[in-house]
């Protein structure tokens, strides 16, 4: 039961670090986002995805 949790975890933190490390800029410090996706759990990507990514 926590299996499919943990791979969606993995899934969006890996999605998130590989986007972050691609774009040329963010709304804030990358260091600030990188710390943000690996230590805030299954919230820290989708808080990247909604706020950190700079809309062009």
């Amino acid at each position: 039961m926590i299996a499919p949790v943990l791979i969606i975890q993995l899934i969006l933190l890996i999605v998130a670090i590989v986007d972050l490390v691609k774009v040329k800029e963010t709304n804030g410090p990358k260091w600030l986002w990188a710390l943000i996706i690996l230590l805030v759990s299954i919230f820290g990507p989708i808080l990247y995805f909604i706020f950190g990514r700079r809309q062009s």
